[in-house]
């Protein structure tokens, strides 16, 4: 009687063990799957003397609040569509706002006569020529889609 709980419990074990293995395994296979999202950069215009920006005046420049670069030349902002992947992922991954925050913070100055939207193009390719022709312009591409016509910001 005992030999036979032993060898009951060995087997639930093994069994344990076998499932666990698949479970990691798909795990595995589910995660390498998932595409990876679009490294996204800050870029300006060619004539910006900045080389950096801290996260925290991009925000502001991005949310309409900050209209002015340091050396007080005014911010042109140019934006992809809200259902833009590429919206979506410079929002949360270099602002690290949601895209529906930056809608209602657009909202609420031009709603409250403060401020305007920002200039909204329809691709990458018119965000790369709009701010390589505009002086104090600002935008954002994925980092392996920018060319020598723009300057890429860090982000402190």
């Amino acid at each position: 009687m005992e030999k036979t709980l032993i060898i009951k419990f060995v087997s639930w074990i093994r069994w344990a063990q076998l499932l666990c293995v698949l479970a990691v395994a798909l795990l595995a296979a589910r995660a390498q799957a998932q595409p990876v999202e679009p490294v996204m950069v800050v870029i300006a215009h060619q004539a910006t003397s900045e080389e950096a920006i801290p996260r925290a005046s991009l925000r502001a420049i991005f949310g309409m609040l900050l209209q002015k670069w340091p050396s007080n030349t005014p911010v042109k902002v140019f934006v992809l569509r809200d259902d833009a992947p590429e919206h979506a992922t410079f929002s949360k991954s270099v602002l690290q706002v949601f895209p529906h925050q930056l809608r209602m913070a657009w909202d609420r100055q031009v709603f409250s006569g403060q401020g305007q939207y920002p200039e909204q193009v329809g691709s990458t390719k018119e965000m790369l020529s709009r701010v390589a022709s505009t002086p104090g312009a600002m935008g954002y591409v994925k980092a392996s889609e920018v060319d020598q016509n723009v300057r890429v910001l860090k982000v402190r």
